[in-house]
């Protein structure tokens, strides 16, 4: 055989070995969602498993550790002005977008604009004070708002302080969503509704050496014990808000890992007071007598035991009750249900009928039937109408629903768990509730920095706003996650996002 004929095979083999190094040597993690994320546009989005997905993909001006401080992530630091109206921020520098621009104090600027004034915003109550944005120079930008605003900080290391590509959000307008670009360690690649979510790793990350993965792929899959046999087949590498009840299964099996920390969040049930002429239709958004009746129907403790496996804890206000805003003038109330027949009575209601919408995740779906069988006890006919996530929170949106079993993961600031959902004409309002008296306290609570004065408003809210019940809170959970043991790099956080820095195969 020819020499020359000795070398190519040579070289081709050569290649191969290199390729094959190589292609070994590229890792895609695969991450199971309970739900699929609504559109992938921070200032549009308003679901849960939304924010994993961007935790990936955008970064903000600042991020929560786990003991909920608030620490930089594209800002390196900020100063109030002395009255405080005023924030200015310092910017990293080098910062580029995934299409290749610059993240400067501009694109703050127009980030921050848009958030405020795009329509459809559900950052637009989140960032109502700042009244305008200032590009002192490149690196440079000042919030001035109307008023002092204590959460402005915990609202800028979420959505709000996400900063997109202006360039690219002003091409694409209303359907950036399907092609965002952000200052994120990961870039979008594709999105098949209800199948998956595929990223790539942004080679000009400004803090690329703390990202491990070549590419990530987020599988929506509602079914928790389906999430759990695609982890254990190897399927998937991690998956998020692992079922309670599947806990001593993950722990006996030597090849996976679990993590668990207490969310900021909550799980309640919101009424539909007002939101629309559905409201009067039902006995729970008529009289408040009978909303008073139904949470008295229910024991919170048997809830978190029967529907949680134990794995939450029992709480009655938008924070728990080791918050140290937890109003404590406005205790959980015990099940009582004569009193709660009583109630029924005086309302002239005899086995008052609704219908409780639930997303078609499988904790909800346990909650939903726990209160049916518990609230039965006290004279309640509770129909459940299970609705694929995305839709149920477009009817609630509505307000095509009587009451509906929706948890809020939670905010660092006690104000991003109520605001939203209980000042009038809010984004997040799906009870449609709306008092001046509590708007009063609400926007009082916002513009003082303190920590006493603040404790003091938020009990004068709950003594108001617990009594209304747009929402009955029921406990906190426990974010459970379970991933494969070759995955190092996981730090729980109790806002029950995966942060991606760090994370890699052993």
């Amino acid at each position: 055989m020819p020499i020359r004929t000795h070398r190519l095979r040579f070289l081709l083999a050569s290649l191969l070995f290199v390729i094959s190094a190589m292609a070994a040597q590229a890792q895609t993690l695969r991450i199971g969602l309970a739900e699929d994320p609504d559109v992938l546009d921070p200032t549009l989005a308003r679901t849960f498993v939304g924010r994993i997905v961007f935790s990936a993909m955008c970064d903000k001006l600042f991020d929560i550790d786990a003991k909920l401080n608030i620490i930089p992530q594209l800002a390196t630091g900020y100063q109030w002005s002395a009255d405080g109206k005023a924030l200015t921020i310092k910017l990293r520098s080098g910062v580029k977008f995934q299409d290749g621009e610059t993240m400067d104090a501009a694109a703050v600027k127009y980030s921050i604009e848009r958030h405020k004034t795009m329509p459809g915003s559900n950052r637009r109550g989140e960032l109502a004070p700042v009244t305008s944005v200032d590009v002192i120079d490149p690196s440079t930008v000042r919030l001035n708002l109307s008023s002092p605003f204590a959460p402005l900080l915990a609202q800028l290391a979420d959505r709000a302080g996400m900063i997109v590509a202006p360039k690219v959000a002003q091409a694409e307008g209303d359907k950036f969503g399907s092609k965002p670009v952000c200052a994120g360690p990961y870039k979008f690649v594709e999105r098949v509704a209800q199948d998956r979510i595929v990223l790539e790793r942004f080679p000009d990350y400004w803090n690329k050496s703390a990202i491990h993965f070549d590419k990530i792929v987020y599988l929506p899959i509602p079914d928790s014990t389906v999430r759990l046999a695609n982890l254990r087949s190897g399927q998937l590498d991690f998956i998020e808000r692992v079922a309670a009840s599947d806990l001593p299964q993950i722990k006996s099996d030597p090849h996976l890992q679990v993590s668990k920390i207490t969310e900021i969040g909550y799980q309640g049930i919101t009424i539909n007071v007002g939101k629309s002429d559905l409201a009067q239709k039902n006995p729970l958004g008529r009289d408040p007598r009978v909303r008073e009746a139904f949470e008295l129907s229910l024991d919170r403790n048997g809830i978190v035991q029967v529907a949680m496996d134990g794995e939450a804890d029992p709480g009655n206000q938008w924070v728990a009750p080791n918050n140290p805003f937890y109003a404590k003038n406005v205790p959980i109330p015990a099940r009582n249900l004569v009193r709660a027949r009583e109630l029924l009575k005086e309302a002239g209601v005899t086995n008052p009928s609704f219908t409780l919408m639930t997303p078609t995740t499988a904790d909800a779906q346990r909650v939903a039937q726990v209160v049916q069988a518990m609230a039965k006890e006290a004279g309640f006919d509770v129909k459940i109408q299970s609705t694929e996530f995305a839709t149920s929170l477009d009817l609630a949106d509505k307000g095509q629903f009587d009451a509906y079993v929706l948890a809020w993961s939670g905010r660092a600031d006690p104000d991003g768990n109520i605001y939203s959902f209980d000042a009038c004409k809010q984004p997040l309002n799906y009870a449609g509730y709306c008092k001046p008296e509590v708007d009063d306290l609400l926007k009082r609570s916002r513009t003082t920095g303190d920590l006493a004065e603040r404790k003091k408003i938020f009990g004068e809210i709950a003594a108001i706003v617990l009594k209304d019940r747009p929402i009955i809170y029921l406990y906190h959970r426990h974010w459970l996650w379970a991933y494969t043991d070759k995955l190092t790099g996981f730090h729980p956080n109790p806002d029950g996002l995966i942060r991606v820095q760090d994370l890699r195969f052993r």
